[in-house]
């Protein structure tokens, strides 16, 4: 089985037929897709500017879209060092219980579903580079009452989610599932009873 790197090098070769450069970026979202693989590949057709259907898309926005996609890897792998760093050095000053981050990153290991998308058609229009930042910025700061993503100040409880965990608090606003450990015990409460969180002023 083919990793992310060889998919990517058969993305960027122009000697590969055209359909195994769009079939190798699509396989590169089983091994990498933050906001699901429809959702992702739904983003990046849309951020390249090709459609999703689209079998003969140009070359170039293949590789714009390959390239948005290696980008947010980097930073996600980059955070996974300094996750095992810090785990690490927990377990060696006796900590051996994790917390609720630890919980919620072994859902996400490898970067997958990181800022699940339900909604295939609902997500973020910024970078995945930058919406992943500031997952990882929330996730180092104290919990708050808001989307980390897009500051949406509306998130409901939603359930039968299409991923681990199957509910959570939903952003109205970019679509993603928010991660619990980013939000406050009292924000967590309201979007469970099913009311519409609206951060104070």
């Amino acid at each position: 089985m083919a990793g992310f790197r060889s998919l990517a090098r058969q993305v960027r070769d122009p000697r590969c037929d055209l359909a195994l450069r769009r079939y190798s970026l699509r396989k590169c979202l089983e091994r990498f897709a933050p906001y699901g693989h429809r959702a992702t590949w739904d983003h990046l057709c849309s951020r390249a500017g090709f459609g999703p259907e689209d079998r003969s898309p140009d070359p170039a926005r293949l590789v714009a879209a390959l390239d948005e996609l290696e980008e947010a890897r980097s930073v996600w792998l980059a955070y996974e060092v300094e996750f095992a760093k810090r785990r690490k050095k927990e377990k060696f000053d006796g900590l051996r219980r994790p917390g609720s981050v630890d919980d919620w990153h072994r859902l996400t290991w490898g970067g997958f579903g990181v800022a699940w998308c339900d909604d295939p058609g609902v997500h973020p229009h910024e970078s995945l580079a930058e919406v992943l930042r500031r997952l990882i910025a929330a996730l180092e700061r104290e919990p708050g009452s808001v989307c980390p993503v897009c500051d949406g100040e509306r998130l409901t409880w939603r359930y039968d989610l299409a991923h681990e965990p199957s509910s959570g608090p939903v952003c109205t606003e970019c679509g993603i599932v928010v991660p619990r450990p980013v939000l406050t015990p009292e924000a967590l409460a309201e979007s469970r009873r099913g009311r519409l969180l609206l951060a104070s002023a």
